[in-house]
């Protein structure tokens, strides 16, 4: 049963989406679908699921181009919508207008997340909602974080559902980071020690230092295991 108080309107609360990008080649991981590395055993894919489950997001659209086939059981049985991208090397901007589309339209706040940032977690995304319901007059909300004396964005990041309405509107590659160099007047940073927000796998390297600096491995699982890596 839902709270009385949220049933009677007595406060507000913020009815949120979510697009979760896993639609790439791998290309620098032998490729290989990177959405299915194994942290404890379970798919990287499937903990964003979880987190974003657990941090009370309401609609999730999971985009898929590049090992759909491999990577949707993995989701598939979650209460989800599952989009392919028919064409995912024209660009990320891609996946993501795909993903906004696949939303209800009836959300107060959407958020981007990538299915390769192993550390993100519920607690992760729910300080970010909480960042965003503080965000004044900005549109959009971006985790900045301090690395060695530098701010360097992170993600996932979160926006005003009427952001997602104007992205629709206009060009194809109007979304997410085109517009928030373009606006930075309506982007508020979520600054941060946080450095999960920064943490995603790309490259060989990047799943050395991320056993290095956690102790943790991400494995293959046996579909896709190679010698060569990990």
């Amino acid at each position: 049963m839902g709270c009385l108080l949220k049933a009677n309107g007595l406060y507000s609360r913020t009815t949120i989406g979510a697009v979760l990008l896993a639609a790439g080649a791998g290309s620098r991981l032998g490729h290989r679908p990177k959405a299915l590395l194994e942290l404890g055993g379970v798919p990287l894919i499937v903990r964003q699921c979880v987190a974003l489950s657990g941090a009370g997001v309401d609609e999730l659209v999971v985009v898929l181009g590049h090992h759909a086939d491999a990577i949707e059981p993995a989701v598939a049985p979650f209460p989800i919508t599952i989009v392919r991208n028919p064409d995912p090397d024209q660009g990320q901007h891609t996946s993501v207008r795909l993903g906004l589309q696949a939303l209800s339209p009836r959300l107060d706040a959407v958020i981007v997340s990538l299915a390769d940032q192993p550390l993100i977690g519920e607690a992760d995304i729910v300080a970010l909602i909480g960042a965003f319901k503080q965000r004044g007059s900005a549109s959009m909300v971006v985790p900045r974080v301090s690395v060695d004396g530098a701010a360097l964005p992170g993600n996932p990041v979160i926006f005003d559902a009427a952001l997602r309405d104007e992205w629709l509107a206009g060009a194809s590659d109007a979304a997410c980071r085109k517009w928030r160099a373009a606006h930075p007047e309506r982007v508020r940073w979520f600054d941060t020690d946080n450095r999960r927000y920064r943490v995603d796998i790309d490259t060989p390297d990047d799943v050395a230092r991320f056993t290095a600096s956690t102790g943790h491995r991400l494995l293959w699982p046996a579909a896709f295991a190679t010698e060569a890596f990990p």
